[in-house]
């Protein structure tokens, strides 16, 4: 149960969604957030609306190697999470849901989400596979939603270009999960198809889709790009190379965890 905060008179709070974690639907929603945006019949809602695409954003994790959030950690006067989520509202979706766990009363008062849904993971303590289960238990709830991009929250160096080769790709394609291959590496974003997320809600513990996808590689399409892979941020080390301009370059992925 998330515990401790107040949502009223909160600027926002028509886009915070609490969720529990499981198979089911969540139980503890904002009103407004859960039955205008998600419902069925609700403002959002149109019967017959073509499919649309979806971005899940992990940011539930204690940063426990870097000792603070490092969702918070600035990079260019903004927290670092703020950065990634305004980078994937640029993107070709349609929406964007971004978990949260550990320490996220204090992220929501200091990040702007912008339009983005926040849902929380009371469980993040199991590990970065209960974030992905609650983002996509909140996407399968419209029942539009077809594909979904998984990004971790860690990762700011995401080139722009990237997420739309792999919707050109997954045009092509009628494999689940759309994967980008940079200069040497997998990394994020991976798209994933609507008929994988159930089996993706079924992972347990702190890896990502890396052992599922390399049992099925007939379900992964490959997608080259001309960019060195985003790293992501788990040690001081890591920030100090961030906040001298090394956003990119290696790290751990949603594919490859």
């Amino acid at each position: 149960m998330f515990l401790g905060l107040d949502l009223t008179g909160h600027a926002d709070d028509q886009r915070i969604l609490l969720a529990d974690v499981g198979t089911r639907l969540p139980r503890r929603t904002h009103p407004r957030a859960a039955e205008g945006k998600w419902a069925a019949g609700g403002p959002g809602y149109c019967a017959g609306m073509a499919s649309t695409t979806a971005a899940v954003v992990l940011a539930g994790g204690a940063s426990r190697r870097l000792g603070h959030p490092k969702q918070l950690v600035l990079y260019r006067d903004r927290p670092l999470l703020e950065h990634v989520v305004q980078s994937v509202l640029q993107w070709p979706v349609d929406r964007v849901v971004v978990v949260l766990g550990a320490g996220a009363e204090e992220i929501l008062e200091q990040v702007d989400f912008g339009s983005a849904v926040v849902a929380i993971n009371d469980d993040w303590e199991e590990g970065i596979s209960s974030s992905l289960r609650v983002g996509l238990d909140v996407l399968a709830r419209d029942p539009h939603a077809d594909l979904a991009f998984v990004v971790l929250g860690d990762q700011p160096g995401i080139p722009l270009d990237v997420p739309q080769q792999l919707l050109d790709a997954a045009e092509n394609s009628s494999r689940l999960a759309i994967v980008p291959v940079y200069r040497y590496e997998r990394s994020n974003p991976v798209l994933f198809r609507r008929q994988l997320w159930e089996r993706l809600m079924t992972l347990e513990g702190d890896h990502g889709a890396a052992e599922l996808l390399r049992a099925h590689a007939d379900w992964v399409e490959e997608v080259r790009v001309d960019h060195l892979p985003p790293r992501d941020i788990d040690t001081p080390s890591d920030v100090a190379d961030l906040t001298a301009g090394g956003g990119r370059h290696g790290g751990a992925t949603a594919a490859s965890r």
